[in-house]
């Protein structure tokens, strides 16, 4: 009797981005030669960078003629830049990995085999990760450990309540159903940034699950996109109000609501305290609008529109 086939294992796709991540890319880059899941397609990707990165890019795809490279003379943005390498991509599964970033070596073997483990509405898999400094030493870990168990306690499954509430998914630890990107139509290219969106749109239909172990090293640096992302000016702050307005239309329930609520307080007092007044004043009109702001809330959104006017900024 001949013995049965072995399944063969799905492709990934590792879609790596850079942008001036030169004093980074070499570990990032040998971190995905490190893995041990065979069945992987890499795009590397430059958002026209400025400091070497492109040689090094070219490099590692001349020695690795496998590797696609997608050199971008102008900045395209995140969200359209990854856009434009998943549609020529093939993987049943991808990952959006900044090249700043580390992956472990077992990181896609164990995702995948967690993934398989799930049912066909699971849309996204997700971990732990450690956070390292410029110099790729310990900081500490996204999600800590209290009496051996993660604390506070991810979620898993029907997470869309969850995601509006809170900040518990780690972005770079984040593997994808290529289905649920095909179904979304990829990144909203109107955005500055990819994940809270991603997050909103994906989890109304698909679930998310916690794979309790760390898989990536997540760089904390000065450079990151995030690090001014409630100050005047920074184009976080429309994106995240745009996507507010989104996850209000998607709201189904009184506790998917509140939970939106919680978000949207969270963010307009954020952008009151760094000074953006705008914002903040724009945040208060949302919350207003789900019939959930309290008594503080009416006098930290008044103040900030109040504080808008005086400075003559409109948003």
């Amino acid at each position: 009797m001949m013995p049965a086939a072995t399944p063969a294992l799905p492709l990934v796709t590792i879609v790596a981005i850079c942008h001036n991540h030169a004093p980074f890319l070499r570990e990032a880059l040998d971190s995905i030669l490190a893995q041990t899941y065979p069945q992987v397609e890499v795009l590397l990707v430059d958002n026209a960078s400025t400091d070497g990165s492109v040689g090094i890019l070219q490099e590692y795809a001349a020695r690795n003629p496998a590797w696609q490279l997608q050199l971008h003379p102008q900045n395209l943005g995140l969200c359209r830049a990854f856009n434009e390498a998943y549609r020529s991509s093939r993987g049943e599964f991808l990952i959006d990995f900044a090249t700043d970033d580390v992956l472990l070596p077992d990181r896609l073997a164990r995702q995948v085999a967690f993934f398989q483990q799930l049912p066909s509405t699971a849309g996204m898999v997700y971990s732990n990760a450690e956070l390292i400094d410029e110099q790729g030493c310990h900081l500490r870990y996204h999600i800590r450990q209290r009496q051996g168990k993660p604390f506070p306690a991810p979620a898993s499954g029907w997470v869309f309540a969850e995601v509006l509430r809170r900040y518990f998914i780690s972005t770079p630890t984040i593997m994808m159903r290529r289905a649920t990107l095909d179904e979304l139509h990829g990144y909203d290219e109107t955005l500055y940034y990819e994940d809270f969106d991603f997050w909103v749109r994906a989890s109304r239909h698909w679930q998310f699950y916690f794979l309790d172990a760390v898989t990536t090293r997540k760089r904390q640096h000065g450079r990151a996109m995030s690090r001014g992302a409630y100050r005047p000016g920074d184009p976080h702050l429309r994106s995240t109000l745009a996507i507010c307005h989104k996850a209000w239309a998607l709201c189904q329930t009184g506790e998917e609501r509140d939970a939106l609520a919680i978000r949207v307080r969270w963010e307009m007092r954020q952008a009151a305290r760094w000074g953006s007044y705008g914002a903040a004043a724009a945040y208060f009109a949302l919350l207003q609008q789900t019939g959930r702001a309290t008594m503080l809330d009416q006098l930290v959104g008044r103040a900030a529109r109040l504080l808008s006017r005086f400075q003559g900024k409109t948003w």
